[in-house]
């Protein structure tokens, strides 16, 4: 895929995708996804997180994603990407089925496009003040945008703690790319026409942005 890293283009071969589910930090906030969740038919995990393999071919830097129906939504994530020379971080939006998920939560991550902004930042310069960093999402729906989704990285499991818990080493394969988890919606779950997703640094005052239309298939009968 075409990255833009500290200003140039940059391409990065991604051939594995990775989702992972209820990484909160505090048990409370992931108790409160997943009544979240539970509220619109989805069961429980049987432990957290958990990790998803799901096709790289999902992931898309488009402005407009095609989804069946009307019953998904986006969640916003960062997302770590790992390259040959190291770890970037971007930010991107976890499109889901919501009706698909009540019955099958891996099924469910196959069916969306994965939203993703083009603009990557270099791990290494964000590690020592993670936790500062804030995470954003807007929905507009029926032409009214409100925001979705507000917290502090803090509420996620932290990129080290997530990897060795992934794969028992604080790395990830060059090649793959992980969503790493969401925080709580601020009202009811539900999709809209367009989504927007920030991962905001305030000691610098930057942030990574991406947003994208939904355009809804009809389903034939």
């Amino acid at each position: 895929m075409d990255f833009l890293v500290s200003g140039a283009a940059r391409r990065i071969e991604l051939t594995q995708l990775v989702i992972a589910g209820w990484t909160g930090r505090d048990r409370d906030s992931v108790e409160k996804h997943i009544a979240e969740l539970e509220a619109i038919g989805v069961k429980r995990p049987r432990s957290v997180p958990v990790f998803y393999r799901v096709a790289a071919s999902l992931l898309t830097t488009a402005r407009e994603v095609d989804v069946v129906g009307e019953h998904s939504s986006g969640e916003v994530e960062f997302v770590l990407v790992a390259a040959p020379d190291g770890l970037y971080v971007g930010v991107g939006s976890d499109h889901t089925d919501r009706k698909v998920e009540a019955y099958g939560i891996t099924v469910s991550k196959q069916m969306c496009p994965k939203p993703v902004g083009r603009e990557l930042w270099p791990f290494a310069e964000l590690d020592a003040r993670w936790d500062r960093l804030l995470l954003r999402s807007h929905v507009t729906r029926a032409g009214k945008r409100r925001l979705y989704q507000e917290g502090e990285a803090s509420h996620m499991l932290a990129p080290r703690d997530l990897l060795e818990r992934f794969s028992g080493a604080a790395l990830l394969a060059p090649g793959t790319a992980m969503f790493c988890g969401t925080l709580a919606v601020r009202g009811e779950i539900g999709g809209g026409e367009r989504f927007e997703v920030e991962l905001h640094d305030p000691v610098t005052s930057r942030s990574l942005r991406h947003e994208y239309a939904v355009r809804e298939l009809a389903i034939a009968d």
